[in-house]
């Protein structure tokens, strides 16, 4: 954590309490209150990570920073989570929303409460603000969302584009080992087993639930606020990264919403700003109490005055995948979509061309393990500091289709969603087409810039014959620098992000009927430099790292076999807070042979929870893989207290393969 601690501020001493739910459930919250007399508003952080512990050093750095400003500040439990009572059965439920809900209105009538609640968070708490918004409760006035998405099914880290991405599957096995977590005993008393056992025993792997919903249906439609943006009537402030998966979405608020709104959008990855990587990081939380002022307190600091929009523009990426660099400035748009012009590509002989040229059909069919260079679709969303950037695409470049412009003589600033249109034919069921936009440097180095990923099904057309599709990117602002080359490549595999899916055959398309069109920044966007300060924080909780983080990541091929392996491995940093340690790992592995029926993953994740008396241990493991033309998953889960084993269970779930779908 690289923030600039202020240790001048005074910051009060947390409180441990309980929330009581109308239904008996109690839920467990730290609570920030400043110091002094007077009402004031609260700012509320809604996850399930386990505020005693796993998420005890950051929150004491944010939270304890918003209440030495006069803004109290609280994290709870979900239900079934950390020391909560009931149970926590999957992501986003109808029954997470009631409880927030209830929740805020307990807030604004407490004695200290001035009646104005506001919501901050990232990832699952960044989803649960946006939800929670479309509920309407009448004292939430503003959320400030980071890395979430507006639609579950499309933009998520389930699928992309219809494809099934294997972030989904790291997510799913690290939620499923999550849910079995303890009640701590210090906290919750002699009743902690019984709850915990409970706990236990009413689990179900979270994979189970999603691979049972391939397609857009009800289950992805809840949660997804893109239904009807028109629910959230409260201010939002939506902030992300390029280099996050969630980026789009934040565009999407921008154009959609119909309230005061702003948007934020770095260089970083999966993680608040003040901590952002890749760099630089800035000063978020001074930004948040800017907005938390406004509209909390009816306090004018000038930031709903500044234009809607800052966003980074890169330049000059280097493409390493354990430190990623991405050079650049901030600019600033007081719309979404942005006042662009647009320049057109045409698709030629290996060429991406000014105007339209005369070329033959070209049929892709790519090598399974095409897209090893790819990285993760959500590079770093454990919170570590593992090696999942891209590499140096000059590897997959190798295995796709690629067409490039000549030596850019001037540079070209990409801003918004590129999108090519052509006419496209396959023979199988369904297709997958994976686009990325790449910058070439005069040493050869190719750099992915963006990307999309389409899984395409035919329309009512026979099998082999043409049809137009419109294939977009995801968006950026990119400056290509002079003397580079712009390089789209296609491919019809991209392992091990994507899934690989049987009976996804080759694509032909048509180059003669492709245009590849780039919105392009205008002088409308002026440059802002010194937009944001140097992050700052409050001190944070006392603790000890006692091992640090160790990870790796290994790529190998198997000649004899044709197999190609990819295995994460990562012992998460143990940490110590009084008595209690706390550590955890994590081993996977993918394979892929040169057939998709070959594909492969499984997860092996362990954590353990330990003080003088007690030792609680954690162990899953699941397993994905084609069978008989559906997908099998296996999963096992056990538990031990003191080196007993206190409960085991395995499960195995098995799905059809899909026979029709709607692409990106």
């Amino acid at each position: 954590m690289s923030d600039t601690i202020d240790n001048t501020l005074t910051v009060p001493a947390f409180r441990q309490i309980t929330v009581p739910l109308s239904d008996g459930t109690q839920l467990t919250a730290r609570l920030w209150l400043p110091n002094g007399p007077g009402r004031v508003p609260l700012v509320l952080e809604w996850i399930p990570y386990r505020q005693s512990d796993n998420t005890a050093v950051g929150d004491s750095m944010t939270h304890g920073y918003f209440a030495a400003h006069g803004i109290a500040a609280m994290r709870i439990d979900l239900r079934g989570s950390g020391n909560s009572g009931g149970l926590l059965r999957d992501e986003y439920l109808s029954q997470e929303q009631d409880d927030a809900v209830e929740v805020i209105a307990w807030i604004a009538g407490q004695s200290w409460s001035n009646g104005n609640v506001g919501m901050i968070g990232i990832s699952w708490g960044g989803f649960a603000a946006l939800q929670i918004a479309a509920r309407r409760p009448p004292a939430l006035k503003a959320i400030i969302t980071c890395c979430s998405t507006d639609d579950r099914y499309t933009d998520d880290v389930h699928f992309m584009g219809g494809a099934l991405l294997t972030d989904g599957l790291q997510w799913g096995s690290g939620l499923f080992t999550q849910l079995g977590r303890p009640l701590d005993p210090a906290y919750v008393g002699d009743g902690w087993r019984e709850q915990w056992l409970a706990r236990l025993e009413g689990m179900e792997p979270p994979l189970a639930h999603w691979l049972a919903h391939m397609e857009r249906d009800d289950y992805w439609r809840h949660g997804s606020v893109n239904e009807n943006y028109r629910d959230i009537q409260c201010a939002v402030y939506a902030v992300g990264g390029w280099t996050d998966g969630y980026s789009d979405a934040i565009l999407r608020l921008m154009e959609h919403l119909d309230v005061p709104r702003k948007g934020l959008i770095g260089p970083w990855t999966h993680i608040y700003p003040n901590w952002g990587t890749p760099g630089p990081a800035i000063d978020f939380l001074g930004e948040c109490l800017r907005f938390w002022r406004h509209w909390l307190l009816g306090e004018q600091t000038g930031i709903m005055d500044e234009p809607m929009l800052h966003l980074w523009q890169g330049e000059q990426l280097r493409p390493y995948p354990s430190s990623l660099t991405l050079d650049g400035h901030w600019i600033t748009a007081s719309q979404w979509p942005a006042t662009t012009n647009h320049h057109d590509f045409y698709l030629g002989d290996g060429l991406l061309t000014d105007a339209p040229a005369a070329a033959a059909p070209l049929l892709i069919d790519t090598p399974a393990h095409c897209g090893a260079m790819g990285g993760e679709w959500c590079p770093l969303d454990g919170g570590g500091n593992a090696p999942e950037f891209q590499g140096d695409q000059r590897a997959d470049d190798g295995l796709s289709v690629c067409f490039d412009t000549p030596v850019l003589e001037a540079p070209l600033i990409l801003c918004g969603k590129a999108e090519l249109t052509v006419d496209i034919a396959f023979e199988t069921p369904s297709a997958m087409l994976v686009l990325r936009l790449n910058e070439v440097d005069v040493h050869g180095h190719s750099a992915r810039v963006t990307f999309g990923i389409h899984r395409l099904s035919r329309p009512d057309v026979p099998a082999g014959q043409t049809f137009p599709v419109v294939l977009p990117l995801k968006g950026v602002v990119y400056r290509f620098s002079a003397g580079c080359r712009i390089r789209l490549a296609l491919s019809t595999a991209y392992w091990p992000m994507a899934w690989a899916e049987p009976g996804q055959g080759p694509v032909q398309i048509l180059p003669a009927t492709g245009r590849f069109r780039l919105p392009l920044r205008t002088e409308s966007l002026p440059d802002k430099p010194d937009a944001f300060g140097p992050p700052r924080s409050a001190p944070a909780l006392d603790h000890e790292v006692m091992a640090p983080e160790v990870t790796a990541r290994r790529l190998s091929w198997d000649a004899g076999s044709n197999t190609h392996r990819l295995t994460m491995d990562a012992q998460r940093q143990k940490t110590r807070i009084g008595e209690l340690s706390f550590d955890s790992e994590g081993h996977e592995a993918y394979e892929i042979g040169a057939t998709a029926e070959t594909a492969s993953w499984q997860a092996e994740r362990r954590q353990r929870y330990q003080r003088p008396g007690w030792h609680i241990e954690l162990r899953s493991e699941s397993r994905l893989a084609w069978q008989n033309g559906g997908l099998v998953l296996n999963s096992s889960y056990s538990a031990w207290e003191n080196d007993r084993e206190v409960f085991q269970r395995q499960w195995e779930h098995r799905f059809p393969a899909r026979i029709k779908t709607i692409g990106g």
